[in-house]
């Protein structure tokens, strides 16, 4: 009975099987009804769109308006000929073996573009992104401080296949080198030309244009000379028709590359840093094949962030598209069906905000589990990292480059690049740190936005106009661009941070696409730009941000009078101190009276040599009897501390006061919330001391912080009472080496600090003359007394004003003998003893 039961089983099992192998082969498409109805499974889901071939929304057609509470995720037929069913190719797709770049926006102020994106077809990435604001005189309100060369522009430039020369893969519109022209009256360097010379200094490197332009100025005119024409080895065209120009370019100041890669030699990059395009975009989940920990793409299937994809620039909506096919022979592999990833750019004038979306689209006859991977942003500017202290709302420190998201559940939080790494290191073989996760709270993947937030800039995802989170990603995870093991301790705060979000799981019918759209924000941390952007939870002012925002708020109104920050800071310190003059005073009559005391003091201390306790109750009495009170002048300097936070966290933070110069005239101290940099000095001192975040100087001498030191010193060494003792000379001694080690901390504070300390010691020092000459008469103590009350005897002190000298005084001393002193009795001669004898 059983064995026939099991024959059953096995031979029904074996017939359906080949029932179905058969109604594969021979049966007839399904109906168009069928197809219909699937499509209409796939609007059933509130995270879908569907679209056609040509990119209309067929669901916004058919309906009068969207849910906007959507994840705007897409469904897209993949068939561009407009089939209904797609077909799917086990032909691998042919790809181009060199990538091609596209700009988007301007550097021309005419043209009211904020930025200038380049973009990279090898994996349809950002290459850089720089920011061409431009400020009332049209000059660039946001460029690099870190570099006072001319800008000639970029040009993905590499080593020709010649000789010499770089050969030009991408001008940006508006850029020097795009208004270039020759004699004969062609205009711009174009992509594909040969760089020979810049400045009459023959090239072959992008690293030689650096140094060609590393004694230029911005204003100033070099010449090009470029080779156009020829094949360069592309083709087996005759290099006859190849010509050799001579441009004139007008270099202009570096504009601010906000996003760039890590170009290998630059100054500000660091070893174990890596290059690598910004927002790239992989797969990250096929059926049950997703991306492995601590893995970058999938194993087993070529990474589409590494391959070149198809571009073009629609010249009406100058949107830029990319697409690349993964083949069904290259998803074999994987276990997978064919698949298209496809994603597009859109910049508008006059915002910061760059337009992206992203899809997945099946190109298989049956449906399949998708989702993708999309990378942050990276290679995120770091200037002056190596004297720049970001202000960090944890106790941890901050590094150049740090985490910042906002969700539903945790509000607004930051994730320090210091600690990525420090992470990375302590779990090598999982060396992400997961921010959210499916298997959590879904409040906490309401993303309002994520980014990478340096100093003064962030750049951040946003959602797309009209929705306030993104709730697409399943997981979101901060990341180190680095090799964690190459980078040095004391570098620890430049690496390179970025992170990476996995988009929610769909099954995706035939034809269809799992899709999203959202904004990358980039730029500066301006108060109104970020509450536009649903960033201001970015400024962060740390404690006393309220003092601190009354005196940026007092800056800004000053500057608004005098038109310079640097005389902004000096009136603001005029006005704190002129508020605090009349404790000001009393802490220098308390100064003048411990003078005074000085000499009792020491009398005191010679007195009770071996006893420590005696000496300072006498003191004590001393100072009770003559009405002194030594803490009377450390009020105005408790004072002076928020200020002096304040005014700091104001440098650090507000975004006007960074690249403000101290004056328009000169090119030093060109940057009030960095080092004033008088002189570069890296050459020859040693790089210990003078390197870029290896030594406490940095590699600019400043001047400025010498000024404070030498200011600080004479202020003790005028106003500090003489010492009592060799224990109060050996303390102001101490003092002494403190303020001179104190120097080594303020050489790489702001110079717009420096400005108020040397303002602030000025006034004190005029304060303390012009005090001295209006204090009451100069007392003398009565030393008897003084001695009596310091032994606990109970004497009264008293003090006689020194009489001033008249003229009529001078002349009876000179006309009137002077009179003997009245000697003591036991000096007095006495009579001789004879004379009291009595005679006999």
């Amino acid at each position: 009975m059983e064995r026939r039961l099991l024959s059953f089983i096995i031979a029904s099992t074996a017939f359906f099987f080949f029932y179905i192998s058969l109604r594969v082969m021979f049966a007839p498409p399904p109906a168009p009804q069928a197809a219909q109805n699937a499509v209409q499974q796939a609007d059933a889901d509130d995270d879908v769109q569907v679209i056609d071939a040509d990119g209309n929304d067929k669901k916004s057609a058919d309906r009068e308006s969207a849910d906007s509470n959507s994840d705007d995720a897409t469904l897209a037929t993949a068939d561009a000929s407009g089939d209904n069913e797609p077909q799917e190719s086990d032909r691998p797709q042919m790809r181009a073996d060199r990538p091609e770049w596209i700009t988007l926006g301007s550097m021309d102020p005419a043209s009211g573009y904020q930025m200038l994106v380049t973009l990279n077809s090898r994996g349809g990435g950002i290459e850089r992104l720089e920011l061409t604001t431009r400020g009332e005189g049209e000059e660039l309100k946001y460029h690099r401080v870190d570099t006072r060369t001319g800008y000639l522009g970029y040009f993905a430039g590499e080593p020709a296949d010649q000789a010499t020369g770089v050969r030009v893969n991408v001008v940006g519109p508006g850029t020097p080198a795009a208004l270039a022209k020759t004699a004969s009256g062609d205009v711009g360097v174009q992509p594909g030309d040969i760089i020979l010379s810049v400045a009459k200094t023959p090239v072959s490197t992008p690293a030689d244009i650096a140094t060609a332009l590393s004694k230029s100025k911005p204003g100033q005119e070099v010449a090009v000379e470029v080779l156009r024409g020829g094949s360069d080895g592309e083709s087996d065209e005759s290099t006859t028709t190849a010509a050799t120009l001579e441009f004139i370019a007008t270099l202009t100041e570096h504009p601010l590359d906000l996003v760039r890669l890590a170009e290998s030699g630059g100054e500000d990059q660091v070893e174990g840093n890596l290059s690598q395009l910004s927002c790239l975009m992989t797969l990250g989940q096929v059926n049950r094949k997703g991306i492995a920990t601590n893995e970058r793409s999938i194993s087993g299937l070529a990474d589409p962030a590494k391959l070149v994809w198809n571009s073009r620039l629609d010249g009406d909506s100058g949107e830029a598209v990319f697409d690349i096919e993964l083949s069904a022979s290259e998803m074999k592999s994987i276990g997978g069906k064919p698949v298209r990833l496809r994603r597009s750019y859109a910049l508008q004038p006059d915002s910061y905000m760059l337009d992206m979306s992203v899809q997945v689209e099946n190109l298989a006859k049956e449906p399949q589990k998708l989702a993708y991977r999309l990378n942050g942003v990276n290679g995120v500017t770091m200037e002056g990292w190596w004297y720049s202290n970001k202000i960090n709302p944890s106790w941890s420190r901050a590094a150049a480059r740090d985490i910042t998201y906002q969700t539903e559940a945790d509000g607004w939080q930051l994730i320090t690049g210091c600690n990525v790494l420090k992470h990375a290191r302590k779990n090598p073989k999982d060396t992400d740190e997961v921010i959210f996760a499916e298997d959590g709270d879904d409040t906490r993947r309401e993303l309002s936005y994520i980014g990478v937030d340096a100093q003064y800039f962030n750049c951040a995802y946003v959602p797309p106009e009209g929705r306030d989170t993104m709730s697409y990603f399943r997981r979101g995870t901060a990341t180190i661009v680095a090799n964690e093991s190459k980078i040095k301790k004391y570098q620890e705060h430049a690496v390179n941070t970025s992170f990476y979000l996995d988009s929610v799981v769909r099954d995706v019918p035939p034809g269809a696409a799992l899709g999203h759209s959202f904004r990358l924000f980039a730029g500066p941390k301006d108060p109104e730009i970020v509450e536009q952007a649903g960033l201001s939870n970015t400024i962060y002012y740390g404690w006393f941000s309220w003092f601190a925002k009354i005196l940026v708020g007092v800056l800004h109104t000053l500057y608004g009078i005098v038109g310079n920050y640097a005389v902004a800071i000096i009136l603001l310190t005029v006005c704190v101190r002129g508020l605090m003059f009349p404790l000001s005073r009393k802490a220098a009559i308390n100064a003048q009276r411990m003078q005074e005391l000085a000499p009792e003091l020491k009398k005191i201390a010679d007195k009770y040599k071996d006893d420590m306790e005696g000496r300072l109750k006498a003191q004590r009495e001393l100072q009770q009897k003559v009405g002194f009170n030594p803490l009377a002048g450390c009020l105005p300097m408790f004072l002076q501390l928020p200020i002096f936070i304040g005014l700091y966290r104001a440098l650090s933070v507000d975004i006007e006061l960074r690249q403000a110069p101290l004056s328009s005239a000169t090119a030093w101290a060109s940057n009030l919330s960095g080092p004033d940099m008088f002189t570069r000095w890296d050459s020859w001192l040693m790089e210990y001391f003078s390197g870029r975040g290896v030594g406490w100087l940095g590699p600019y001498f400043n001047i400025l912080p010498v000024f404070v030191v030498v200011l600080f010193l004479a202020q003790q060494k005028m106003f500090m009472p003489p010492a009592t003792d060799e224990q109060t000379a050996m303390t102001q001694k101490v003092m002494g080496f403190m303020t001179l080690f104190m120097g080594l901390f303020f050489f790489r504070v702001p110079a717009g600090l420096c400005l108020y300390f040397i303002a602030s010691s000025l006034w004190g020092i005029c304060e303390r003359i012009l005090v001295k000459k209006t204090l009451p008469k100069t007392k003398h103590f009565d030393i008897d007394a003084i001695n009596a009350a310091s032994a606990g005897g109970g004497g009264t002190i008293t003090t006689t004003a020194k009489k001033k000298e008249t003229l009529a005084d001078k002349i009876r001393a000179q006309i009137t003998p002077p009179e003997e002193p009245a000697l003591p009795p036991s000096k007095r001669k006495r009579p001789p003893k004879g004379n009291n004898k009595k005679k006999k």
